[in-house]
């Protein structure tokens, strides 16, 4: 490789690093968000007064990604689903102290905690016996740990992962620079944890999927789109086991230019897809026209 190359990816994992441990500087100049959460709750999810239908019986949870939170990652999803006539709820987690605004940061395991102890809330306010989960990037695959480590699969009937970071990632190769750039690794698992957790061959993701992707009594969806530019290898994002269904955007619509941000936010093809998963049963073919239904 010629030598600008390498001095453009030390500088990429340079640039990564500084913004992961400076993320709590910016968070705390964040604007209060009370207005847009009541704004959310207006628009009719998050309302614990919502009682699932016969068509919908069950609540749905949203699990937002890293550096996002229960509102702005959902802005898109969330009224599509409600629109629909589903309960739609969504938390925060991963909160480091001081950080109001960037969540997903702490400790995958213990976010996997509080999605545990939210999901309970849910249950208990809708009379649900169960949820349906569907999580953006670490939110596909926190639940994961849930189901697998905290009896999350007795309360959860599926799983759609958008861009999941499934088997963790390599950030387009540059993880594996890491070990190159000393203190740099223990910099980032003392600040931010849950980025620490993510990357590939961490003991946190080798752990997760020891013995398998899966555990019985859940269905899965994968939604991924081949322009990821986080979750890298795209094809990592794909899990292996029964009840498994894996989906590249690309094959539904090839016109599809989603990126990792884009796919869990905006992109209609695969809210359309999401909403497949939700209810297979009535299920509609997902095509580039999905974007204006």
């Amino acid at each position: 490789m010629l030598p600008w190359k390498h001095a453009v990816r030390a500088l990429s994992v340079l640039l990564l690093t500084a913004a992961a441990t400076l993320a709590p500087t910016a968070a705390s100049a964040a604007p209060d968000r009370a207005e847009t959460v009541a704004a959310a709750s207006s628009r009719g999810w998050n309302d614990f007064s919502c009682k699932p239908s016969a068509a919908h019986p069950r609540p749905v949870v949203l699990v937002h990604g890293t550096f996002g939170n229960s509102v702005d990652n959902w802005l898109g999803l969330a009224p599509y689903l409600v629109n629909r006539g589903y309960c739609v709820f969504s938390l925060d987690y991963g909160q480091l102290p001081g950080v109001p605004f960037f969540h997903g940061l702490g400790p995958v395991e213990a976010s996997a905690g509080q999605l545990a102890t939210y999901v309970d809330r849910v249950l208990a306010a809708t009379g649900a016996p169960e949820v349906d989960l569907v999580g953006h990037s670490q939110g596909g695959m926190m639940p994961r740990w849930y189901l697998k480590f905290l009896g999350g699969a007795d309360k959860v009937n599926a799983l759609v992962g958008i861009a999941p970071n499934s088997h963790g990632t390599t950030l387009l190769g540059l993880t594996r620079l890491l070990p190159y750039f000393p203190g740099v690794e223990d910099l980032i698992s003392s600040s931010t944890p849950g980025l620490a957790d993510q990357v590939a061959g961490s003991p946190f993701v080798t752990r997760l999927n020891e013995g398998g992707d899966t555990v019985p009594g859940v269905r899965y969806h994968v939604i991924a789109t081949q322009y990821d530019e986080v979750v890298t290898p795209y094809r990592s994002q794909f899990l292996s086991g029964p009840n498994v269904t894996n989906v590249l955007i690309q094959d539904k619509c090839a016109l599809d230019l989603s990126e990792h941000v884009a796919i869990g936010t905006v992109d209609r093809v695969t809210f359309h897809e999401v909403a497949n998963a939700l209810d297979p049963a009535r299920a509609t073919p997902t095509t580039c026209l999905s974007a204006i239904g």
